[in-house]
């Protein structure tokens, strides 16, 4: 290990890492059109996400009146089935991810990712895009059981236990992100490109950033 200041640097995923709007909105609207609801513009789609695939489509129905809990529960599993059929359709790295994944790794810095979407389909979608193999623990929104994904601080103990212990900083793009990482005592970076539920200078993230270039920096400004 060099002497750059954290042994660990954990990421959220949708809208942190990977851009996953259009993936995420198509099966929404997929549940969406086969429950009799319309369809929401797929750009958005990006207030919608952050609390996990449930949350996601629970907001969608309300916005349009709601339905009783056992079709919901089926147009559920239909959104599900088909994003794990779908998840790298459109979904792509946001610009300087794999540079900054890369400069870390070459630091020997452990890289994790904590995300509420679950494992299952963050493990597929990294495998997907070919960058899996750069991160050493990957923790989904169910990987803990129930009642412990974001803003639970529970799945950020979980990476920095999973990866040996050793100064952690967590990067976000939403409150449920800051919020996990003030519980668990870490340092957090908000940034200010992906889906907020509010401005992410008021998240009270220890740093904020524009683009993931300026994440090396901010890192040590820490």
């Amino acid at each position: 290990m060099t002497d750059f200041p954290f042994a660990i640097v954990a990421f959220d995923l949708d809208g942190t890492l990977l851009e996953t709007h259009r993936d995420l909105g198509t099966a929404v609207n997929h549940a969406l059109t086969l429950g009799g609801f319309a369809a929401v513009p797929i750009e958005s789609a990006t207030h919608l996400i952050g609390g996990g695939a449930k949350i996601m489509l629970r907001r969608a129905v309300d916005d349009q009146g709601g339905c009783e809990d056992e079709r919901f529960h089926t147009l559920y599993k239909a959104m599900l089935a088909h994003y794990g059929a779908h998840f790298a359709d459109h979904t792509r790295p946001y610009p300087h991810a794999i540079e900054a994944l890369d400069f870390l790794r070459a630091k020997g810095v452990k890289l994790a990712v904590v995300t509420n979407k679950f494992e299952q389909f963050a493990n597929g979608v990294l495998t997907a895009l070919q960058i899996r193999a750069r991160f050493d623990c990957v923790i989904g929104g169910d990987t803990l059981g129930k009642g412990k994904a974001k803003p639970n601080p529970d799945p950020i103990w979980a990476a920095r236990d999973r990866l040996g212990g050793g100064r952690l900083v967590f990067v976000g793009d939403s409150t449920y992100d800051i919020k996990a990482g003030r519980a668990a005592g870490v340092p957090t970076i908000a940034v200010t490109y992906g889906y907020h539920d509010c401005a992410p200078i008021e998240m009270g993230a220890d740093a904020v950033i524009d683009s993931l270039d300026q994440l090396i920096p901010a890192l040590a400004s820490l």
